[in-house]
């Protein structure tokens, strides 16, 4: 059973960017999506004009970006659960994603734009490390006991954040309110090649440290105490981790908007179909797969317009959200 389904990830790998990419307004077929590869990167046959524009500057580091996003939302929200031992924690419902928007929607509304590409995922990084200090204050020196007050502490503080954002939206221009509120919702729209090195880079050189450390992490999912037993500082490594997490979500947060519910759902279902391992690169790969093609559903669900990526998300998460809920409750019983 693990041999298919690892085949079938290999099958969706290889054939996701040729065809998450021949989707949207403009006709665009597989073999043209190759051609322009061929075209681009190896200098192989002629340019299509148009449909090369597209394709290279608008499509395919839009799939890139959303691939980036919904990995590192995976890695940040399999690392939350298991160093936190909740398995509802996700940078959406923990607090970090609104405060990471808190935190770009004023970079937005009081910065200029010429220092935007500074301020935005500064103030994104600020506000998501300020939802973790929150959180950290509210539960505790004794995390490990205060596993359903760390979520309800983070949903407070998603709403309170949230609260926030919609005031400096209130205050502001109404041109200014409507393009971020549609970014708050969560879109790759503006992505370009010049825009991928920072959240490529950060999801990249965070992954590396997690998997460097995937040992002691792992040994977390055995409670505090057996962790001290191995020598780990449980301490340190878990605010390390959140840190790493906050870090991941705020740049993701700073370049494609609030997109919910990706860390609850992908490491459940990867657990779900891995049982008793622990993949992290695995999860991040099954979440950038999911990310383009939830894409895909968001350009293409409706005529000549673009639902926002948060809106999609936030309904299966609820529903998944739901299920976690109604099965730990079975178990309980």
């Amino acid at each position: 059973m693990e041999y298919l389904l690892f085949g079938v990830l290999a099958l969706l790998t290889l054939s996701t960017p040729f065809a998450a990419t021949s989707f949207g307004a403009a006709s665009i077929s597989v073999i043209d999506v190759f051609s322009v590869l061929s075209h681009k990167l190896f200098n192989v046959g002629e340019s299509l004009g148009v449909r090369e524009r597209i394709i290279w500057e608008l499509r395919l580091p839009r799939v890139l970006l959303a691939f980036i996003a919904g990995a590192g939302l995976s890695i940040a929200g399999s690392v939350l659960q298991t160093v936190t031992r909740n398995p509802l924690a996700d940078p959406y419902l923990f607090g970090i994603s609104s405060g990471a928007s808190f935190g770009a929607v004023v970079a937005l509304t009081l910065f200029s734009q010429s220092i935007l590409w500074l301020s935005l995922p500064l103030g994104a990084f600020i506000g998501a490390s300020l939802s973790v200090v929150m959180v950290l204050a509210l539960c505790g020196r004794n995390l490990s006991t205060q596993v359903e007050r760390m979520l309800l502490s983070g949903v407070a503080i998603s709403f309170m954040f949230g609260a926030m954002a919609s005031l400096m939206l209130y205050f502001s221009s109404p041109q200014a309110a409507a393009s971020v509120l549609f970014w708050t919702l969560g879109s790759f729209a503006k992505a370009s090649w010049q825009g991928l090195w920072l959240p490529a880079s950060v999801v990249f050189i965070c992954t590396l440290i997690i998997l460097l450390y995937k040992r002691q992490i792992v040994a977390m999912r055995a409670g505090d105490e057996t962790a001290h037993t191995l020598g780990i500082d449980v301490a340190h490594l878990r605010l390390s981790m959140l840190l790493l997490c906050s870090l991941i979500t705020a740049i993701l947060v700073a370049n494609c908007g609030g997109i919910g519910f990706i860390g609850l759902m992908v490491p459940h279902t990867v657990r779900l179909l891995f049982p008793g391992r622990y993949p992290l690169l695995l999860t991040a790969l099954v979440g950038g797969l999911f990310m383009v093609w939830v894409d895909v559903l968001a350009r293409t669900l409706l005529s000549y317009q673009e639902l926002p990526v948060g809106i999609i998300t936030s309904v299966m998460g609820s529903i998944f959200f739901l299920f976690i809920l109604g099965s730990r409750g079975a178990k309980r019983i």
